[in-house]
């Protein structure tokens, strides 16, 4: 009996019926590995979805269901890292990472709606909204893995579509909510697919007509360098980095650039930034989810000289704290603004502003509550 169990669990509608039930628990990612039961991560927390575990056979054929290349399926028993896509009819989206794990397969999926989050739904700040309208400019959405950077880009993306009148091209690994046309024309670009890779999928794009390049992804210093110069040369990026916070985004993009060029690549940073979306997502008050806390950066004048002066860095916080006006807030600011409005526990507030304080750069800065609505940011 439990083998016919597990064999269901691996089978291809066995699989489809753990996932929709899943996702209709509210899971944000699905983790299958031989020798382990199906688990989910809901509200944060991995939990289990069956009792039978997955023998190596079942994981090999699930991952050669989710594997739509029949290049990559002629090969999976050489393949140990795999990114790509999948669908699941009427119930979502999935970002699909194969891997080898003890010799055997282990798939791990995140799960992507077909309806693309808009800014008030993930009620992020009103400054978001007019950063999405800058006409140029590189703008950094970050986080660590699974703090919702993606739902924050396409939701950036989505207000575009919708307010303006404008060519976006987007470079992903891989392609994650689809857009369809509204106002704008969305040009969506896979790396591996469409593309080779960041890099390149970028340098081709400043050769599309575009007025806003979107890169999922940016980790080396070609991509980098070649987000400035799309940004100097009057094109709005925006672009993600698994950074925790403000201060350490700064110091990765400044420490990726190759030494000789960096104090250059400091002032053209400087310069081309216009703003930084840090965020973390928090457990709500209710249990039934996370919110997120945001820090923002604007890059105000004031910014832009600190960004110049490496010594100048550990001000940018308290920049950010007493920049409310431009649309600015730190962490515990948007903490406080999040509990003010019952929105997280005084426990998860408490632990969430000590994460803060101890992140990296961080100085001791008021935690006052973050301005609600009818900030503007100011224009760089």
């Amino acid at each position: 009996m439990a083998t016919e169990q597990a064999a269901h669990a691996g089978s291809g509608s066995g699989m489809d019926k753990i996932i929709r039930t899943a996702v209709e628990r509210g899971a944000s990612d699905l983790h299958m590995k031989a020798g382990d039961v199906f688990r989910a991560r809901i509200n944060g927390k991995l939990v289990p979805l069956t009792k039978q575990r997955l023998t190596p056979d079942q994981t090999r054929a699930i991952a050669l269901k989710l594997i739509s290349s029949e290049e990559a399926r002629g090969r999976i028993d050489t393949l140990r890292d795999f990114d790509c896509s999948w669908g699941l009819p009427g119930v979502g989206r999935f970002r699909v990472n194969v891997l080898r794990q003890r010799s055997s397969f282990m798939i791990v999926m995140r799960v992507i709606p077909f309806t693309v989050p808009t800014i008030d739904a993930l009620k992020l700040p009103d400054a978001v909204r007019l950063i999405a309208e800058a006409d140029r400019g590189l703008v950094l959405v970050t986080g660590v893995s699974g703090s919702g950077k993606s739902s924050t880009v396409a939701a950036m993306v989505h207000h575009i579509n919708r307010t303006q009148h404008k060519h976006v091209v987007t470079i992903e690994n891989p392609i994650e909510f689809l857009h369809r046309d509204l106002n704008c024309s969305i040009t969506q670009r896979e790396v591996g697919v469409d593309t080779e890779t960041f890099s390149v999928g970028l340098r081709a794009a400043l050769r599309q007509d575009p007025d806003v390049v979107v890169i999922g992804e940016m980790t080396d210093a070609e991509t980098i360098d070649t987000a400035i110069k799309a940004a100097e040369t009057g094109h709005l990026v925006i672009a993600s980095l698994s950074t925790s916070d403000v201060t350490s985004t700064v110091e990765r993009v400044i420490a990726t650039l190759p030494h000789e060029e960096r104090e250059v690549g400091r002032m053209r940073f400087a310069e081309a930034l216009r703003a930084i979306v840090a965020q973390r997502l928090l457990p709500s008050a209710d249990e039934s989810g996370r919110v997120a806390a945001i820090e923002l950066l604007v890059a105000t004048p004031e910014v832009r000289g600190a960004l110049k002066d490496p010594a100048r860095l550990g001000a940018l916080r308290d920049t950010m704290a007493r920049g409310a006006e431009q649309g600015m807030q730190t962490f515990e600011q948007s903490v406080a603004a999040l509990l003010a409005d019952d929105r997280i526990s005084a426990e998860t507030a408490e632990a969430a502003t000590v994460l803060a304080t101890l992140a990296p750069g961080a100085a001791a800065v008021a935690a006052t509550p973050a301005p609600k609505k009818g900030s503007r940011a100011a224009a760089p």
